[in-house]
């Protein structure tokens, strides 16, 4: 029977293999937007916010005396990739992939709000407080997000009703 560290522990590994998926994601969407400058700049700025949130995971995993989870990140890593493939082929990709970013963000602000449960639930302040740090800024993002996927949307429209623009990406 696993103690509430051994879960903490675990969640903690699916949360780095969350962020390993998320960075696999949006590398692969900003690297196919053309059209939406603004949405890709925002995409690269959560990008670095990303990549700092797998390291600061790491370090509380290794801090908690136990190791990330190379299956798991290797599996976020080719669902990631998979969604990015399947992604290509949709005439409306740039809103699909907003949309799927903005659903993604409310599944990482879940599990950020358990793992701050959790971390205090244990006594671990400092991983209560990365987590607390993360889920500030995935809620960033989501806000974000759902702050401009109107914008991008008629940008979107806009730019598949007119003869010769390339409106997907």
């Amino acid at each position: 029977m696993a103690d509430a560290n051994d879960h903490l522990n675990d969640w903690l590994r699916d949360a780095h293999a969350m962020e390993e998926q998320a960075e696999t994601m949006l590398k692969a969407q900003a690297a196919r937007l053309e059209h939406y400058p603004k949405l890709k700049a925002r995409i690269e700025q959560h990008i670095g916010e990303t990549q700092a949130q797998a390291e600061a995971l790491s370090r509380c995993i290794d801090r908690r005396g136990a190791s990330t989870s190379v299956v798991k990140d290797a599996a976020g890593k080719v669902m990631a990739s998979a969604q990015g493939f399947v992604g290509m082929f949709a005439t409306d990709e740039v809103v699909k992939g907003g949309m799927a970013s903005y659903a993604f963000e409310h599944f990482e602000i879940a599990a950020y709000t358990a793992l701050v449960a959790a971390a205090r639930h244990v006594g671990d302040q400092e991983t209560a407080e990365v987590c607390e740090r993360i889920l500030r800024e995935e809620r960033s993002m989501a806000d974000w997000l759902a702050s401009n996927l109107d914008e991008v949307t008629v940008q979107y429209l806009q730019r598949s009703a007119t003869p010769g623009e390339t409106a997907k990406r």
